[in-house]
Formats: C-alpha cells, sequence, structure tokens
C-alpha cells in the first residue's frame, strides 16, 4: 500500500519528510511498515524521552482513559492540581498555565510579559526560535520562517547571541522582557554562556523587565539537569515548556514567578484543552519515569560519552547532556544515508546534525550510531 503517495492526495505539503513510513515504536527504536528497525536519535524532536511505547506510561494513559479525558477548564481536575505540585518541586517555579505545546506556552508568556509589566518592547536574540504562531514567530530570528508572514508583532529587537555588550546597548526603558534559549536548539545546539546569562539578569535589575526562558526543548532532563536554567544557577520570572514534558502526548506549559502570577487574573488567557486530565496523567508518568530509572543522570553520562565519540568523527561537537549538535559537511545527505543503515538523525541546516535521543540511550545505541555515522561520513 503506498502511503506516501495516498498522503500527498490528502494533506497539505508543509513538510519535507524522509521517505519512510513509521508503524511502530519500541524503546529507542522504530520500525517502519516493511518491518525494518531504526535506532530513533530524533525522538520526536526532543519529545519522547522515555522512550517509545514505556509499559508504566502505556499503563497510567490506559487507566486514565477508562475514568476521563476531558472536561475544559470550567472544573477543576485532580491531574491538573498534582501535576502542577509536581512541577513547582522540580522547576522551582510558583505558579503554572497549561497548554498543547511549545508555541502556545511562548504566546501565553509574551501575554504575560506585556500584562504585567505595562510595556511593549521584547528583546530576542540571532539563532533565536521559539514557534510558529504569530507571536511565537515574532521572536523567531530565521528570515525564511519570518518573511512570508510579515507584518509580525511590532517592538522586537534581535541581538547578537551570547553578546553582553549588544545586548545593553538595546534594553531600556521600555522592554517588557528578554526572551532566550539557554541552549538554541534549531540553531545547532549552541549553549548560552554564564557571562551571558549574568549581564541579562543585571540589566533586568537595572531596567525591571521580566526574563523568560524558552525550556521547550532544553526541559525534563534533556540537558543533564530537570531544565537547562540548572546549570546557570538563575531563576527566570517565566519560563516555558512542552515536548518532553508528555512523551507525544501533546501538552506544554508556562510557569511564573510568585510577582507575575499576582498581576494576572481571569480572562487574561485560557485554553480550552489545556491541561486536560489525560495530558496531565501523561506528564505526571513521564516525571515518575524519569525519577525511578535516573534518567537526568543518564542524560548526563550517556551525553558526555556520545559527545567523546562524535568528536572521533567530527571537527566541532557542542551542547549538553543528550542535547548535541555538530558540524557536519553534507547534513543532509548524511541524514539520508543515515536512514538507509537504520538510524534516524536530524539535520537543523546543510552544515549542521542535532542528536537528541531517547534519554533512556545506552552504550550499545550510542556505538551503532557512531559505527554508521563513521561508515556514512568516511566510507
Amino acid at each position: 500500500m503506498d502511503w506516501i503517495q495516498r498522503e500527498r492526495e490528502v494533506l497539505i505539503n508543509l513538510y519535507s519528510r524522509q521517505n519512510v513510513v513509521l508503524e511502530r515504536g519500541k524503546g529507542c527504536y522504530l520500525y517502519d511498515t516493511e518491518g525494518k528497525r531504526y535506532l530513533d536519535l530524533v525522538a520526536g524532536i526532543a519529545t519522547v524521552s522515555i522512550g517509545h511505547c514505556n509499559p508504566l506510561f502505556i499503563e497510567k494513559i490506559k487507566n486514565q482513559l477508562d475514568k476521563l479525558i476531558h472536561t475544559s477548564n470550567l472544573y477543576y481536575t485532580i491531574p491538573q492540581i498534582q501535576l502542577a505540585e509536581k512541577l513547582r518541586e522540580i522547576t522551582n517555579m510558583d505558579k503554572f498555565f497549561f497548554c498543547n505545546s511549545g508555541a502556545e506556552s511562548v504566546e501565553a508568556s509574551l501575554k504575560f510579559a506585556r500584562k504585567v509589566t505595562r510595556k511593549k518592547k521584547f528583546i530576542a536574540f540571532t539563532g533565536s526560535f521559539h514557534g510558529r504562531t504569530f507571536g511565537a514567530l515574532s521572536v523567531t530570528f530565521k528570515q525564511r520562517f519570518r518573511e512570508p508572514f510579515k507584518p509580525l508583532l511590532d517592538h522586537v529587537i534581535f541581538c547578537e547571541f551570547n553578546d553582553p555588550d549588544e545586548l545593553s546597548k538595546h534594553v531600556d526603558d521600555e522592554t517588557a522582557a528578554v526572551i532566550l534559549e539557554l541552549v538554541q536548539g534549531e540553531a545547532g545546539v549552541y549553549p548560552a554562556t554564564q557571562e551571558f546569562v549574568k549581564a541579562i539578569f543585571e540589566l533586568k535589575d537595572e531596567y525591571d523587565f521580566v526574563v523568560i526562558f524558552d525550556e521547550v526543548q532544553t526541559g525534563f532532563g534533556r540537558t543533564g539537569s530537570w531544565f537547562a536554567k540548572d546549570h546557570f544557577n538563575v531563576r527566570p520570572d517565566i519560563m516555558t515548556m512542552a515536548k518532553a514534558m508528555g512523551s507525544g502526548i501533546p501538552i506544554g506549559c508556562t510557569a511564573v514567578t510568585n510577582e507575575v502570577a499576582e498581576k494576572l487574573e481571569p480572562g487574561d488567557h485560557a485554553s480550552t484543552f489545556g491541561g486536560n486530565p489525560l495530558a496531565c496523567t501523561a506528564s505526571l508518568a513521564t516525571i515518575e519515569i524519569m525519577e525511578n530509572q535516573n534518567l537526568i543522570e543518564n542524560s548526563r553520562k550517556m551525553g558526555e560519552y556520545f559527545r567523546k565519540k562524535l568528536s572521533e568523527i567530527f571537527i566541532e561537537v557542542r551542547g549538553l547532556g543528550l542535547m548535541i549538535g555538530c558540524h557536519a559537511r553534507n547534513a543532509y545527505s548524511i541524514v539520508e544515508k543515515s536512514l538507509s543503515r537504520g538510524l534516524l538523525v536530524n539535520a537543523t541546516s546543510e552544515d549542521t546534525l542535532r542528536f537528541v535521543p531517547p534519554l533512556i540511550i545506552g552504550k550499545e545505541e550510542v556505538d551503532f550510531a557512531i559505527d554508521v555515522l563513521e561508515e556514512v561520513v568516511k566510507g
């Protein structure tokens, strides 16, 4: 059955897909309709951190399906409250708003920033990616994403990433927020420097804006800590989350401090599906599995091992934990050739590979990936 041809007849052509139809998954592996196995180093774009079809995760989802799936936010539901309590514990943030995706969580963060500061101006950075809805796109740097949809939000300035001096020239009393990925994912996995992050908070003290950390891709153990902010020992005013939060079940969240929450009121924002019992149960199960299997430590340990092995093939390797990027000539060709050898990898540009595997990955899987990449690159 030609599923690819059937798709072309019915779906809008918005994705550049690889030539494979995936049918099922288990752990670190995916299987196509012909039964061929692939080691997954993409994990739903840093989403399926506990691996595909984890038995405990499936059990908890099935149990919730039997009880309650959705009611809307007109009513209280227990999983939403339980998840917020757990997030307070692991994020060190105070209050939470639930939505359905990373872009939605960024949209909420921008609205919250304008509401609580009563200011208009946003500072974002070269290389940034925050989503494709209008607000999120307005603070996303890549022109290819932005140009067809202008005019976007006014009062957005892009400063050079990791350049405190340039930032200081553009921040002023009209700045509502500085929004930052602590590790830029779509740009090719570039971490912020300690100096840069320190400078942002020094400017915040002077100009009284809010700091937004976009942890949509970096959150939930991806960088070897619960969140990338933990590497910098700082606390933002607002933090966005999604991706790995639900292990493939759509859920997003915007976390804020009490100081921000106190200035928000009913009607400022809302979501019909946000925080429904099924999605919150998925997130609670994800966190439980991560804790029980010590996946944050595995992310740190296997990230170090993976980067070391990649450095034997590629000149430049960077990242934190299991969020890894490397410079590679003909990256798209490497992706295609790896696919034929049973390895799923991702390229963010012609010269950049990104590796964001499930956090359950072990040395055996890393060694297999290295063997394939070495064959593809040097063979």
